[in-house]
């Protein structure tokens, strides 16, 4: 196909037909973007939603020129819960798969003193990302198909001193998440949590973080992936995770509170 470029023939790829459709909520963080990557390598047309969304052109056009797939920007505030319902129905094309990345990790020293901003980081953890996906189950749910994967943390698997504001929001999202996987089962929606653990991104940057624990976003990216061609339930992207937390769940209480880990 040829198109005009200042009076000059350009000569450009056709865009492929999609697979299907996800939508990337909280598309500037750097697993969202990696997991836009891997679902555009494999032909699905990708919806980028974030709060100023004008800030992710040029991943827009990096994609559409890789991969051939459309790509649209939208406008998106997890904390505006009641702009949810309209945002869900105003979408160009119902996606076909949704990654929930939306998240605030906060400071927990700080937030314990500014209870304002302890707040803000539970609602970005939990009350937006379950708000926004809670409209999509239903509009999933009529159209009985759709899968919905929501990124949990493995801070919600128990409060320790050091991440409870933090680990407590991410505790009421993945027990919400598994509720909603009850509460689809039979409609045709599936639903995945995903606890990633460590991950090397710009959030994480300086904190002195263990190697065999820490994943990068491409590797969240491929877990999400394959979680979804496999339609499993709930996975840790590093398996070693699931024995990590499994010794800190069965701590008894009296050693844990000696612990502050």
């Amino acid at each position: 196909m040829k198109t005009e470029q200042r009076g000059r023939p350009v000569t450009t790829q056709p865009t492929v037909t999609p697979k299907g459709t996800v939508l990337l909520l909280g598309a500037r963080s750097d697993v969202a973007r990696a997991t836009a990557r891997r679902y555009a390598a494999a032909g699905y047309a990708i919806q980028l939603a974030a709060r100023d969304p004008e800030r992710l052109a040029a991943e827009k056009t990096d994609l559409e020129l890789r991969y051939r797939v459309a790509v649209t920007l939208l406008p998106f505030d997890a904390l505006d819960v009641a702009g949810h319902g309209a945002f869900v129905a105003a979408l160009p094309v119902l996606p076909d798969v949704v990654v929930c990345a939306v998240g605030l990790l906060g400071k927990q020293a700080e937030d314990e003193q500014d209870i304002a901003a302890a707040i803000t980081v539970m609602r970005s953890n939990f009350e937006g990302p379950a708000s926004i996906l809670g409209h999509l189950a239903n509009a999933f749910a009529a159209r009985r198909s759709g899968t919905l994967i929501g990124i949990s943390s493995v801070a919600g698997d128990r409060g320790r001193a050091t991440n409870y504001i933090y680990g407590s929001a991410k505790a009421g999202f993945t027990a919400y998440l598994s509720g909603l996987r009850n509460r689809m089962a039979g409609m045709g929606v599936h639903v995945i949590t995903v606890s990633p653990g460590f991950i090397a991104t710009r959030m994480t940057a300086g904190m002195d973080l263990p190697a065999k624990l820490t994943a990068t976003p491409e590797e969240v990216a491929e877990a999400i992936f394959a979680a979804q061609e496999k339609r499993r339930n709930v996975i840790y992207v590093r398996p070693i995770w699931w024995l990590v937390m499994l010794i800190i769940r069965n701590i008894p209480e009296p050693v844990f509170k000696r612990l502050k880990i």
